[in-house]
């Protein structure tokens, strides 16, 4: 079945970013001159799925308020003659269709996935982080999607990270079918490099088939009495295969301080507006 929704998780509290964070969303933080939300829903446009699914929070009006239309910029820049600037935001509001679910307690990534249930229905979909950043050629939920299409099967994105590292992140146990492309037999989450069964740490994006929701329902609150998916997912492999796949590009891990502030310094080099000068300047900084 084609996978015609992506569902962005932010209903967060952005601790990492306090104090800033009391009053405005982490995903609105800026990544150049775009929220960091934005570049999400992009990549799944890009990926060919126009239909977004954003969890969110009663205090994050930021986020839905963006992505309206805006009629008193649109003509406020259509007075000044700024047709291009006009027709690009102008834009944001048509380039997908959104809908908001709201998440009443911060219970954990399983739980906020939980809440979309009756939005998602019977369909697979996408599932998407917006902390982290995929600078790469070809989307990565796209790269994904061809795995997809392949096994039919949810399928997880991994990358390989330092062993000393692997207390970061949720770890799988995996079996290689081709480059970059592994069937999972088991995850981890967070193990200590010695417990750990590779250094193939779970990233932000997944596909996800609907079965997991009936998982989700069963899964008890783990640590910090929050329903990890990580339980879920492991839970899912006695009814389902699952299979993740290496992406092809560079991930910032923008939810973390020095994260984001990687994240615009590398996408400001590569800006065709300012790249040139950015790098002058830094030069001169370092």
């Amino acid at each position: 079945m084609k996978i015609r929704k992506a569902v962005i998780t932010a209903a967060g509290y952005g601790t990492r970013f306090l104090p800033i964070t009391r009053s405005q969303p982490k995903e609105m933080l800026p990544l150049l001159d775009k929220p960091l939300i934005h570049y999400s829903v992009e990549e799944a446009i890009k990926s060919g799925i126009n239909q977004i699914v954003m969890v969110t929070s009663a205090s994050k009006h930021a986020i839905e308020d963006y992505f309206k239309p805006s009629p008193d910029l649109v003509s406020f820049l259509k007075g000044k003659g700024e047709a291009e600037l006009q027709k690009s935001m102008a834009d944001i509001s048509k380039m997908a269709d959104y809908c908001y679910v709201l998440q009443k307690e911060p219970k954990g990534l399983g739980d906020a996935v939980l809440t979309v249930k009756a939005v998602v229905g019977k369909e697979p979909f996408a599932l998407m982080l917006p902390d982290d950043i995929i600078d790469s050629a070809v989307p990565g939920l796209k790269q994904m999607l061809a795995v997809y299409e392949k096994y039919g099967c949810s399928v997880i994105a991994v990358e390989k990270v330092k062993p000393s590292d692997t207390n970061k992140y949720g770890i799988i146990r995996p079996k290689k079918l081709s480059k970059g492309v592994y069937q999972i037999l088991e995850m981890v989450e967070k193990p200590t490099p010695s417990k750990a069964p590779s250094n193939l740490a779970i990233v932000g994006r997944y596909i996800l088939t609907p079965r997991i929701f009936e998982i989700l329902e069963e899964t008890r609150p783990g640590k910090n009495d929050e329903i990890q998916l990580t339980d879920a997912l492991n839970a899912l492999l006695k009814y389902e295969k699952l299979y993740a796949v290496e992406l092809k590009g560079t991930r910032y891990d923008a939810g973390t301080p020095l994260g984001w502030l990687q994240a615009n310094v590398a996408l400001a080099l590569k800006s065709k507006d300012i790249g040139k000068e950015f790098k002058s300047y830094l030069k001169k900084l370092v």
